[in-house]
Order: C-alpha cells, then sequence, then structure tokens
C-alpha cells in the first residue's frame, strides 16, 4: 500500500511538470504568487443536451478521464464542473476567463476559479484551473430534438495552481 501510494504521488509530480511550456493566451495567465500544483491529460466527451428554447444543443457536463504523464488513469472530470482525484482530493470551479485557442473545431481555453475544495490530496489547496490544448468537443452542428443527448469526443489538459507557500 505504502508503495502505491509513493508511485501515485511520485505520478502526480511529474505529471505536474507537463505542459509547462505552452504558450497561454494573456486572458487565462495565473497570478505570480501561484505555483502549479499538476498538470494532466484528460480523454473523454462533452455531453450535450438538446434545449430548442436555447436554440440547439447545450452543454450538459464533461466526461473525461485524468491521466498522468505515463497513461495511467489518476482521476476523473464531471459536471461541475469537478475533478477528482485518486487520492481522494476534489474540486469544483466556475469559468473566470475564455479564448477561443489555436484551434478553431476545438472547445476553448479556460481559465476557472475554483469555488470548492475537499480531501486532503493534491488539489486540496488549488485555486485556479487552465484547461488548455484542447481537441475537438464542439456541440454537432445538426439540428436536435428536445431531450435529445450527444457526446462529442474531446482532450485537453487541465493544469491546477495554488498559491506559493
Amino acid at each position: 500500500m505504502y508503495l502505491r501510494r509513493c508511485a501515485v504521488i511520485l505520478g502526480l509530480v511529474l505529471a505536474g511538470r507537463a505542459g509547462a511550456d505552452v504558450a497561454v493566451p494573456e486572458a487565462l495567465a495565473v497570478p505570480p504568487d501561484m505555483q502549479l500544483v499538476l498538470s494532466t491529460h484528460a480523454e473523454g466527451a462533452q455531453v450535450y443536451m438538446c434545449d430548442p428554447a436555447k436554440g440547439g444543443w447545450t452543454l450538459k457536463a464533461p466526461d473525461a478521464v485524468l491521466f498522468d504523464e505515463k497513461g495511467g488513469q489518476i482521476g476523473k472530470h464531471y459536471a461541475g464542473p469537478s475533478w477528482e482525484l485518486g487520492d481522494g482530493s476534489l474540486v469544483t470551479g466556475e469559468v473566470a476567463a475564455k479564448d477561443a485557442g489555436p484551434d478553431a473545431t476545438a472547445i476553448p481555453w479556460l481559465l476557472l476559479k475554483v469555488k470548492t475544495n475537499s480531501g486532503k490530496g493534491l488539489l486540496a489547496k488549488a485555486g485556479l484551473v487552465q484547461r488548455i490544448e484542447t481537441k475537438a468537443g464542439l456541440a454537432p452542428k445538426t439540428d436536435c430534438k428536445a431531450g435529445d443527448e450527444t457526446r462529442s469526443a474531446y482532450s485537453a489538459t487541465y493544469r491546477f495552481f495554488a498559491v506559493k507557500s
């Protein structure tokens, strides 16, 4: 058990180094008093519901798996939006800033402010989340009927930041 826990922590620390050299738009910049605590790759789907009153497809929730740099599953991302790690830490966030990102065929890049933290793991003190390096995930451009649901595959990098200690 001890060795497994150490391996998970080491994987999370190493994953925190990934994506550090990505050019992030100024609107999504993190204040200098924040430090990166985790960078993780996500793969899954953006789940959309049809709501004709809102003009068609609207985002219901993300449904994705979070991976470390070696491809091992370390957590999940779901409605809230929430990110939950295997170490028991959980954060929920709200969008603070948005940028279209470099790929017009992908969901936008985001900066999210953490609203709630729980657990004592790696995300316990996270205050900001960046969603960058997005691929796909846009709502369909097709017509729909009320109540229809669809899943649009996507991937992204999520970076979690906490105040420097």
